[in-house]
This record gives C-alpha cells, structure tokens and sequence, in this order.
C-alpha cells in the first residue's frame, strides 16, 4: 500500500562517461557493506553490465531504473522494492548513466541521471576526471550545478589525480562553487575493470572479479569520507510510494493464473553464466509470481536443459566471445533445438537470438531460427518503441512496448515473414509457430530479436509468456503422465542402489596417520591457524574464568551472511551441528535421504537419533553429479554436501533450492564452501524456508583442535537446533574465532587461500592424469577423489595402491566408509606443488617396479611404466 518510506540513497553520476562512475559507485557500494551497512544498487539506465558489479559489492541483485522502459511512475516503486528485496537496505546508491544530463535523444534530457535524480529526489555525487585539467575542473562543475537549479549536487570525487599538489590546486577553486570535495583518488589507485566493444566485461567473465570489487572498496574506504557520504544519503527526504510487486504487476495486467497440476511449478530454464549474463532481475520475480520456477542452466557446461523444462528465456550476453565454447557442447545445443522446435515456448534476447540462429560467424549454432549473424564495424545503440504486428508468444497484435538495443553483430536477414516486433514501421526479429507440420498450437511458440525489453514496464509480456508456458505444461503433462508413471519403477530398478549397506560411518581421515607420515588424509589446509588468529584466541586465556557469550560472534555471523540474528546458530564444529539437527528432527521427520558418497556424519547422527534414513548413491560415470529427479518425492529431509566431501562436486545453488517445498527441510553442508574461490554456489546469504546450511571455519583456518563452526537459515529450524544445544557449547576461544573469521580482511585472505588451491589442485590432478588414475569428475575443494582401481595388478587386493603409499609414509584417505565407493577410491589432500610433486614421485615409484598389471592400464600409463625410470625432480 502506499505509505512513507525513510531510504538514505544517493546518486552517482559524472560530465560524461569514462570519468569512473561504475568503478567509484561499486567502490563506495562495497566499502559500506564493509563498514557494516546493508546496501542496494541501482542502475540509471538500460545497462546490464554495470549491475553485475554491483551485485557482487553488495550480495544482492543489481537493479535497474530506466524511465524509457518502465515509466518515470515505476522509478520510485522500483527503487522501494529492491531496496527491500531479499532484505531492507539502510542506503541505495544509485550509478548513474553517461553525463549528468545526457537522456533519450530529441528528448531534453528525459531518462537521464538528472532526470531520474529528481524523480527519486535524491543528492547526486559527482565523479569528475581531473587528470587532463586542474581550475577548469571547477568551472565544469560549476556549469552543471547551475545549468538546473532544481539538480542538487552534494558532492564531488576527484579521481585521477596526478599528485597532491594537482589535487589540491583542483579543491582550492571548487571551494568558489560550494560543492564539497569527498575524496580524491590517484590516477596509480588501480581502480578500474576490463573492457570489450559494448563495455565493461561482466562480473560473470572475470575470474576474479571479487578481488577487483575487493581493490576498490580498500581504495574507497582510504580516500573517501564515508561518513560524509552516508550523511548525505541520510538527508534524502521521505518517499511516498507503493513498493513494486511482481504479484500487484501481474493482477494489474489481468494475468489469471490457468489450472495446472497440483502441486506442480512448471520450469522455466534461464540462460544464465558466462556467455549469458544479462537480464533484469524483474522477469524472474514476475515469473516466480506467475506460478513458474525459474531455473538457471549454463549453456556452457550444462548438458541438457533443466529437468521438467516448460519454458526458455535466453537473454543479452556475449556468445559472440564464447562461441566456440557453445560449439562444443553439441549435447545441449541438440537439446535446446529438439525443445524449441518441439513448440517449448521460448523468448531470446539478442545473445539469445545469435544463440538460436543458424550460424554465428561461420559457426553453426542451434539452428532454430532461420538466418545468419555476423559481427558488424557499426554498433548499434538506443531506446526503442515497438509494436506486435502478430499475436506472438509474448505480445498480442497491436501491443506497444519500450525497448533497447545494443549489439555490434547483425542477422542475415533481418526479420522473418512474421516478424516479432515492428520498430518505427520496420520489422525486425522472428516469430516462428512451432512444429511446423504436426500438433497445432495457440500461436508461435519461439519469439526472438534483438529488442531487450524490461518486463516490469511491460507486466503483459509477463502474463502471456507465463500464460503459453502453463499451457504448454498441461499439453505436456498431460500426454505424458502415463508415460512417466509407467518410467519411474524402471528407472528406479536401474539406478544404483538407495541403499543402507553398513559401512563405518564413524572412521574419519585422522584414522589413517601414524608418526613420521605425510598427512594428505585430512583436510586441514594449514597446521596452525595464522597469526592475527592465534592472537585473537590467545588473548581470550585471561578470561577463560567466565562463561562464554556468543553475542559478537553471532553479530559478526549475521554481518558476513546478511541475515538477522536469529538464523544463525555458533556450533562446536561441524559435527556438534549434525547432532543439534538430527535431535531437532527426530519427532518430525518421517523420511530422510542422504546424498552420498559425502560426509558421514550426518547420517551418523540421524540414526543415532532414530530419524529413517535412507541413501540415495550418485555415480562415478557421471562426475557424481546430483539429479534430484532421482529423489524420494515423499522425503521430508535431504541432506546433501555442497561441495561434497569427498567427491569434491560443487552442486548448482538453483539445483539445490529447487528442492525446497513446504514441509522439507533441506540441509546443506557447506563446510569446504570457503575453499572455492566467490563461493559462486553457496546458499549461506538465501533466506529461504526450510533451508539450513551448515558451515565450519576447521578447514581453511587450521582449527580441528578447537572446534568452531555454525548454522544459517530458516529461524524455526535454527531455534529448534538451539534448543537442543547444552548450555556453553561453544567455548570462549572458539567464539573469537569465529568472530574474526567473519570479518571482511579474513574472507579476502580465504579468497586468496582458495585461488592457490585450485592452482595446487590443477597441478595435482594433471600429474594423477599422467600416471594414469582417474580423478572424480570436476573437483572444486582442496581434495581430490581418485579412482585407483587402475593401476592395481590382477593378483592384488582391493586398496592396494593405498597401502603401497602407506608403507612408502603417505597417508591418503580410504574411500570405502563412504557409501557408494569401494576400497580402491582414495581421497588425496592437496598440499603445495612440491608436496605433491613427492606423492607422484611415491606413485611413479610403485609403477617402475613392475608391480602393475599393464594390461589393464591406459596405453599412455602401460608405456610409462614399461620405460625406464625417470628421474623425478
């Protein structure tokens, strides 16, 4: 309802572009979620890239605000819902687009920074480029403070400063134009990001964007009066407004949801990761509210689409730079135009144009529409307005939208015989009825142009997408239902066993250590926590007299996960949280199901519970990768690692959260989670019902011997884990640990840890390649899982290869107390290069021996072990 909304904000904006907007406006967004602020960012303009930046500053959505695409009444709706989603913010800043009063083209200005300022009734910070000018710096921004007098311009950052000096001959003549100077940043401060032909490189693309984000929050935090900046925001004055609502949207275009299964969400598979990185947050929140599930798939390394795939959405990115990538992977590109051409209701947005074209530079692509797309020497950039001519899969003939384009490629031809929007009378795009010959269909299923549009201005295009996938759903379902109930049993007889096989679920890597042997069974990544973090646990000794209070460490907790207090639980490790759970569980579970082989524990503790158990057992031919269709749909509690211990699987987040419904609790060990480098599919920061995601700080801080770790998530969950937690659990030591373990300075430094692991690791897994073992899919976690069986001669036993590098001083985990895998799995640590580099030696040693069957062996393997030794270095 419309009320008033108290909402620090502020704008960032510049005399034009290239003077550091993002660079600055990411900066200061990740320097005050640093100091402890919970901030929303915004984006000016149709800009995706920019948003991608923000979203990684300050772990929530980017957000855009275009008075073109969605309307200047929706700017001040938008602002409000996405500074309250997935949580309230305590300020939004808010990066502006090309010069202060640069807009729509013929139209004074309107969408500009200026504009949309004054709509939202927000101050403006402005970025100015002092490296090519000192005094004139003034007169510039002196100019547009006065070139409209209802702009308020708060304040001034200069960036690019040659030297002190410069600098301050810049701020002595600002102080004639009233304008304060915030800060001053050198032209050496190194805050900027990579760029291609349309712009910034997406946050998606750079491996190692974090640390890039991380660079200009230092920078910003040194040079900046954040203070001065948050008081500025402050004095913005009460909004009043309805928040946007995907739900109100909807109703409000006359969506009626259709009768559909029972129960059932149909899927609509987005086009998401490297090649795909733009889209408006929006058209998932209005999807989710049409009664769909958007699921993110990459059509990358993703080999088929989502399971249960009603509807597709392919929008902006860059398959132009990741063309031959998409190339390769044929299974997902066959799967895509099998759907599409099948009537798959299906939207695609520029990238995703090129993606279902025929060919893209000479390389075939999918293939499901009909025309050619090449790279162009012109770019092509503006707003547009555009008609439906037909009745197409997101338009009824005759609707007009508002739009954008921008790409530097063009299509061979043009526009189809019935094309998907008709723009100043020219037709452009396709809308193609699929299939051409058999079933008929309502109206053409594929829509796809170079048109992006954002959906929150136009909630119709919503309604009738949802509206087409629901319907292609219920075809779906229901020609299919007898099939499918005729599937299962079979499937179900061929999977490997949900079995309850005895294993010992209590034997864990330390088990395997003698004195003198090189420890590559457990997982500790150093001996010995760092120093900054001995001191803090040493200097709680003095106070080990007093019981402990948790009131910091979980405050801390809540800051680094962006969660309130009360869904977050400070644990004895790990393992005290299993036990918390399973006694939370036992009176309201019915069925458990443990995703193995991972981490034991959990079922340990179930059953010492009594909570039923059963085992659904992933395979090694497939990367041990997670299917939930192979689930237990009546399983009420699923406890799955991510990344999995030992398999070092990293499972996809949406995956992972598909499985949630009301009366499941889900259960994700994320213990190894800081050891992967972003965390990109971690669910620590997602407030979601039914969710906990349990976390330990053992393994990347050297803390076995202390241990410290937490729960996060659904607070009735967490306050009936609490409840069954012994007073001081936690002790003293352990609750300063985990208070400076959250801090912004410790994540970088497992940031960093995490990058020189996966180096130490690719390292690894190479040399095990070359000697012939087979390493477990796509390992994500500072172990690896290897598969052995290989190199085991016909008369050995089982486990051989382990107990050769035992007797050699090198203890590897035995894989056979996981369920799932036998005694010829072993899980190796990975340790520095030179560690490792002795391992292999251990390795090739037992192989020159003879001691191997070579005819069971790789050729590469059989002729390494016939040659004569090498030395190894």
């Amino acid at each position: 309802m419309v009320g008033t909304h108290r909402l620090p904000r502020l704008v960032v904006s510049a005399p034009a572009s290239g003077h550091g907007k993002t660079t600055v406006a990411t900066g200061l967004m990740a320097a005050l979620r640093r100091a402890g602020h919970v901030v929303s960012g915004h984006k000016v303009g149709p800009d995706y890239i920019d948003p991608g930046f923000h979203a990684l500053a300050t772990g929530r959505p980017g957000r855009n605000l275009d008075a073109h695409l969605v309307g200047e009444g929706a700017l001040v709706p938008l602002l409000l819902h996405g500074a309250a989603t997935p949580e309230p913010a305590e300020i939004a800043v808010i990066e502006g687009v090309m010069g202060l009063y640069d807009g729509a083209i013929g139209r004074e200005g309107f969408a500009s920074t200026a504009h949309v300022a004054a709509v939202l009734r927000a101050p403006i910070v402005l970025v100015v480029d002092i490296s090519s000018a000192s005094r004139t710096i003034a007169a510039v921004v002196h100019g547009l403070a006065s070139f409209d007098r209802s702009v308020r311009l708060a304040g001034v950052i200069l960036n690019k400063a040659g030297s002190p000096r410069h600098a301050g001959e810049v701020a002595d003549a600002l102080e004639a134009t009233g304008v304060p100077v915030l800060g001053v940043l050198a032209r050496d401060d190194g805050i900027s990001a990579p760029s291609r032909h349309l712009g910034l490189v997406p946050a998606a693309e750079l491996d190692r964007a974090r640390s890039v984000v991380d660079r200009l929050a230092d920078q910003i935090t040194q040079r900046v009066d954040l203070a001065e900046v948050v008081r500025i925001a402050q004095r913005a004055p009460d909004l009043v407004a309805e928040p946007w609502s995907p739900h109100a949207a909807l109703a409000a275009s006359g969506w009626a949801e259709p009768a559909g299964v029972e129960g059932e969400r149909p899927v609509v598979a987005i086009a998401g990761g490297r090649a795909f990185t733009f889209r408006y947050p929006e058209t998932e929140e209005l999807l989710a509210a049409a009664g769909l599930m958007p699921m993110t798939f990459d059509p990358l390394t993703d080999e088929r689409l989502p399971d249960g795939t009603a509807g597709l959405y392919l929008g902006g990115g860059f398959p132009e730079v990741h063309a031959a990538g998409l190339v390769e992977n044929r299974s997902l590109l066959a799967d895509v135009a099998a759907a599409v051409t099948a009537g798959l209701p299906t939207v695609a947005e520029c990238a995703g144009l090129l993606y279902l074209a025929e060919t893209l530079d000479g390389t075939a692509m999918v293939g499901a529409v009909p025309t050619a797309a090449a790279m162009s020497p012109r770019l092509t950039l503006g707003y547009r307005t555009a008609v439906a001519p037909v009745d197409t899969v997101l338009a009824a003939a005759g609707t007009r939208v508002t739009g954008h384009e921008f790409h530097r490629t063009a299509t061979t031809p043009v526009a189809g015989a019935d094309p998907a929007w008709l723009v100043a009378g020219r037709p452009i795009g396709w809308s193609v009825r699929f299939p051409p010959g058999g079933e008929p269909v309502p109206l053409a299923s594929l829509h796809a142009s170079y048109l992006h549009l954002h959906w929150a201005g136009s909630p119709q295009v919503a309604a009738r997408f949802a509206t087409a996938v629901h319907d292609f759903a219920g075809r779906r379902w229901s020609s299919v239902s007898a099939e499918v109930h005729r599937a299962v049993p079979e499937a179900a007889a061929m999977a490997p066993a949900i079995g309850t096989a005895d294993v010992d679920l209590r034997h864990h890597g330390d088990a395997e250590i003698e004195t003198g042997m090189l420890d590559l069974a457990v997982n500790v990544r150093v001996p010995t926590p760092p120093p900054w973090l001995r001191d803090r646990i040493t200097a709680t000794v003095t106070d080990l007299g007093a019981y402990p209070v948790r009131t910091a460490a979980v405050t801390a907790l809540a800051a680094r996960h962006r969660r309130p207090a009360d869904e977050v639980l400070p644990t004895s490790g790990g393992a005290e949280a299993f036990t918390l759970l399973a006694r939370a569980a036992r009176d309201v579970v019915r069925s458990a199901v443990i995703v193995h082989p991972q981490f034991t524990e959990p079922e340990a503790a179930l059953r010492a519970a009594g909570v039923p158990v059963q085992r659904l057992l992933l395979e090694a031919v497939d990367g041990f990768r997670f299917h939930a269709e192979r689930l237990d749909p009546d399983a009420d509690l699923i406890v799955l690692g991510n990344p999995t211990n030992p398999t070092g699987t990293l499972h996809r987040a949406d995956v992972i959260a598909a499985l949630l419904r009301p009366g499941r609790l889900v259960v994700v060990d994320e213990a190894f989670m800081d050891a992967v480098a972003d965390e990109p599919e971690s669910l620590a920061e997602r407030r979601l019902t039914g969710l906990v995601v349990l976390r330990s700080l053992t393994k990347t801080w050297g803390l076995a011997g202390l241990r410290a770790g937490y729960a996060l998530g659904d607070p009735t969950w967490i306050a009936a884990m609490a409840a069954q937690q012994p007073p001081w659990s936690v002790s003293s030591p352990a609750l300063a640990a985990i208070e400076a373990c959250s801090t912004a300075e410790a994540t970088v430094e497992a940031t960093a840890a995490a990058h020189r692991f996966s180096r130490d690791r690719e390292m690894l897994v190479r040399g095990l390649g070359e000697l012939g073992l087979t390493v477990a899919g796509t390992p994500a976690t500072p172990f690896v899982l290897v598969d052995t069986a290989g190199l085991r001669p016909a008369t050995a036993a089982p486990g051989w290869l382990r107990e050769q590098l035992r007797g050699r001083g090198f203890a590897v985990r035995r894989g056979d107390t996981f369920p799932g895998l036998g005694p010829d799995w072993i899980r190796i640590a990975v340790r520095d290069a030179a560690t490792s580099r002795r391992l292999l030696a251990a390795i090739a040693a037992v192989q020159d021996r003879g001691a191997v069957d070579r005819s069971v062996m790789p050729p590469t393997t059989a002729a390494r072990a016939a040659a004569p030794a090498a030395t190894s270095d």
